[in-house]
């Protein structure tokens, strides 16, 4: 019987790139589902599509999840045994002034992904879910086994949603479904809009970057590799739902229904002004640095605890802080040159 194909959506993105080219090196077939919209510049996705479109074992298709018919249709044709499904409208800033945005993608898209593993037989799908669930929680470090019911933007409402959305499909349907809360990833071919890839640019065009609260934000950067070997080594471990589980003190991170939330972080957080030198360092440029008061939708800290990941996968991220930024300040100005 022939190796049923993997589907990455959000393939053309950061993450979802990532997972496709660990997925092709172990030897499957990979179906790359992405609508390569303009949220940032298409060119560095063009680029990462045209580094999986080396692999004969990788199929691309362009698609908006939120295309209802496009993507049943997608579904029906190939009855992919496990989803990865990274595509996602991201971005907490970007929310506060593109709302629509976040329910098309995020909750529309999600829904067609969700209805599609249920009429055609899908064993597994792991979904992003992101830290920024957390919300106003001040409990450090972040626990799946918290509360999360009080997101700070509509990017990490929309998030949350989609882990409650999946409960009721694993609930209803049985189909068995994981949540992945990442943190703060970064590394080589990362997004523009994040924090590690604007600094990078600013400092080496002598423009003054923006540190908010101060400089004094801390997140649990999360190198990328890390996040792409955890997701590959959970899709082979659909979750099974805990029998023990009590409706009268329910946990938040599991279900009787066959569904499960893990984070994804690096368990080691680090101010803002410390990854900035370690970039001008590596970038051999002072920084011009703007102190600015916290942004609305915005957290102080991010942390994770990872204990749920490291016991049933035997993994924990724990690249170091100063070797991700000497590896990805050396693919920037590589990337750069050409």
């Amino acid at each position: 019987m022939p190796q049923q194909s993997i589907l990455v959506t959000g393939a053309a993105g950061f993450i979802g790139f990532h997972v496709a080219q660990q997925l092709l090196s172990q030897g499957r077939d990979v179906v790359g589902v992405d609508s390569v919209n303009d949220y940032y510049d298409p060119t560095l996705k063009e680029a990462r599509l045209e580094l999986l479109k080396r692999d004969a074992k990788f199929t691309f298709v362009k698609l908006d999840l939120a295309d209802r018919a496009a993507t049943a249709a997608l579904f029906a044709q190939h009855a992919f045994s496990q989803v990865v499904h990274l595509a996602a409208q991201a971005g907490v800033r970007y929310s506060l002034q593109h709302p629509h945005a976040y329910i098309d993608a995020n909750i529309q898209g999600f829904l067609n992904v969700l209805e599609g593993c249920r009429h055609n037989g899908c064993r597994h799908l792991l979904f992003a879910s992101s830290s920024s669930v957390y919300g106003a929680n001040t409990k450090l470090p972040f626990s799946v086994h918290d509360n999360v019911d009080h997101p700070v933007s509509l990017y990490a409402a929309s998030k949350k949603a989609n882990e409650l959305m999946a409960h009721a499909y694993s609930h209803l349907y049985g189909i068995p479904t994981t949540g992945l809360r990442f943190f703060t990833v970064y590394g080589p071919w990362g997004r523009p809009d994040m924090a590690m890839f604007i600094f990078a640019k600013a400092i080496l065009a002598g423009e003054p970057i923006k540190l908010f609260n101060h400089g004094k934000m801390r997140r649990d950067f999360t190198y990328i590799d890390d996040i792409a070997e955890a997701i590959v080594r959970l899709i082979g471990r659909a979750p099974q739902g805990e029998p023990a589980w009590d409706g009268s003190q329910p946990d938040p991170a599991s279900s009787k229904a066959p569904w499960k939330i893990y984070n994804i972080g690096n368990s080691h957080p680090e101010e803002l002004t410390h990854v900035v030198s370690l970039l001008e360092k590596e970038l051999g440029k002072t920084a011009r640095k703007e102190l600015l008061p916290m942004q609305p939708g915005d957290v102080e800290a991010t942390y994770a605890d990872v204990a749920a990941l490291e016991r049933e996968i035997g993994f924990r991220p724990s690249t170091p802080i100063e070797v991700g930024i000497a590896r990805f300040a050396k693919w920037y100005g590589e990337f750069h040159r050409k």
